[in-house]
């Protein structure tokens, strides 16, 4: 394969791929689009909504399977202790299908963005331990993040290219897919067009972003940035909320709400994410509510599918 990114996969990228799904997309009567649409989610939980309340490992996947999930996001802060108190992976893997569910991404914090060498080589070992681990257990795609950077800091986008081909690559190797995760308040890492400038330049075709509501507001991005890039580039899509009053250079992660119970521009964002889409888009409620920490992990579960299916029926 060539190192360039090739004209094709840049249009792609950008959004200005072949017209051919949108003639074939405006041809459907509006009943089966709509129904289209539907089926083009898959609606997946990930455990910070539930994280509060202190379950452990298996106990949040039985809580996201009663609820109606068949899809997770976990995190690694919470499947290490299980590991590290005498779990197995093959036993989270028997779990896993005994409930029916499939883990569609893991959130971990790796530094692998860092100048300092040593610390960004210790984030690129640890990374492919952790990528290792998921691919054991079937999970194909882990989050990238700015973990380790600050403002003062951080690398020049073209500099984070470059390492986030590397793990691209070491990725490939394993089967899982690092994807370069937006948050809205890390230079350079802040906003739609930073982190598809990142994929772009690092001029390899598994590059995936990773969006949330909470960041496209808390980076200060007009979603109509997203009408500009190929909406396949986004696989996984956070989904939560935020109230009215909040400057988004004030708002933080505990402000988060239930999808539909705030002001964000959600059905906009989730049309936009729609158009040409050729796989599911993974919708994944993705809350640090204090509030919601102090009710029932199954109520918070429960109560998230159901805000997410709303606003998807009402598309």
């Amino acid at each position: 394969m060539k190192n360039n990114i090739t004209r094709r996969r840049s249009l792609e990228l950008l959004g200005f791929a072949a017209a051919m799904p949108v003639a074939a997309k405006m041809s459907l009567p509006v009943k089966e689009e709509k129904l289209r649409e539907r089926y083009l989610f898959t609606y997946c939980l990930n455990m910070s909504t539930i994280a509060g309340q202190k379950l452990g490992f298996m106990k949040e996947l039985e809580t996201a399977a009663e609820a109606g999930f068949r899809s997770v996001e976990i995190w690694m802060g919470t499947l290490q202790p299980y590991l590290q108190s005498g779990g197995t992976l093959q036993q989270v893997k028997n779990r896993l299908n005994d409930l029916g569910l499939k883990v569609e991404d893991c959130i971990s914090f790796n530094e692998w963005i860092v100048d300092d060498d040593a610390r960004r080589q210790k984030g690129i070992d640890n990374m492919k331990r952790e990528m290792e681990m998921m691919a054991e257990i079937g999970c194909k795609r882990m989050a990238a993040t700015g973990m380790g950077t600050s403002a003062a800091d951080v690398p020049a986008k073209e500099v984070i290219a470059e390492r986030y081909r590397g793990i691209l690559e070491m990725g490939g190797q394993i089967g899982v897919v690092p994807q370069l995760e937006m948050w809205g308040f890390q230079k350079n890492l802040q906003d739609v067009a930073e982190v598809l400038y990142i994929a772009m330049k690092s001029r390899h075709p598994s590059a995936r972003v990773l969006l949330d509501v909470f960041h496209l507001y808390n980076g200060n991005t007009s979603i109509e940035t997203l009408s500009l890039m190929d909406p396949n580039a986004v696989e996984m899509f956070h989904m939560n909320d935020y109230p009215a009053g909040l400057p988004y250079q004030t708002i933080t992660d505990s402000d988060r709400i239930y999808p539909g119970d705030g002001i964000a521009p959600i059905k906009q964002t989730l049309n936009i994410l729609l158009q040409n889409r050729k796989t599911h888009l993974v919708l994944s409620t993705e809350l640090f509510n204090k509030a919601y920490y102090q009710q029932s992990a199954l109520t918070v579960a429960k109560t998230s599918l159901a805000k997410m299916k709303a606003i998807v029926e009402s598309l």
